[in-house]
């Protein structure tokens, strides 16, 4: 099997499928981290293809010498697909002057968490209830997750640049 794959950043044209992309894998083009509402089709991002096929993808937002990376989807595990995306991440927010790189993911997902850590990200803090409070902004996220875990809280991690 061919383990090679290309980033591209996302265009305008891109907008429709990015859609129906997390519509399928986030429940909504609408993502919701610590307490804001962002529309993720409408944010800048990455995908990685390999032969034409989506292997991943990555959505980030920009502010205040800050960049959240909103979502990272690897559909192919083991070639480094996702760690491609972070390192693109990484690089439009250190030329744009960020000083920190950060996302939160939820407390079920201990995959995730292994995976951020291996690749340099800190835990700094754990927002308690703070998935309880998002479904009032989302209800279609879940109440069970990864390993029959129930979702409550939001873990947040952080790279400095």
């Amino acid at each position: 099997m061919d383990n090679t794959f290309s980033l591209f950043s996302l265009t305008p044209a891109d907008r429709p499928w990015v859609s129906r992309f997390l519509e399928e894998h986030w429940g909504a083009p609408e993502i919701v981290t610590r307490g804001k509402l962002r529309h993720a089709d409408q944010l800048p991002g990455f995908c990685a293809r390999r032969d034409e096929q989506l292997v991943g993808l990555a959505i980030y937002y920009i502010w205040s010498k800050k960049c959240e990376i909103i979502s990272l989807d690897s559909l192919v595990e083991g070639i480094g697909v996702g760690s491609a995306l972070i390192n693109a991440v990484r690089k439009v927010a250190a030329d744009a002057g960020c000083e920190r790189l950060w996302l939160v993911t939820t407390n079920d997902n201990t995959p995730a968490l292994r995976f951020y850590q291996k690749r340099g990200f800190h835990l700094v803090a754990l927002h308690r209830h703070a998935v309880d409070r998002a479904r009032r902004l989302k209800p279609s996220i879940p109440l069970v997750g990864v390993d029959g875990i129930e979702i409550h809280d939001e873990m947040e991690l952080e790279m400095r640049i």
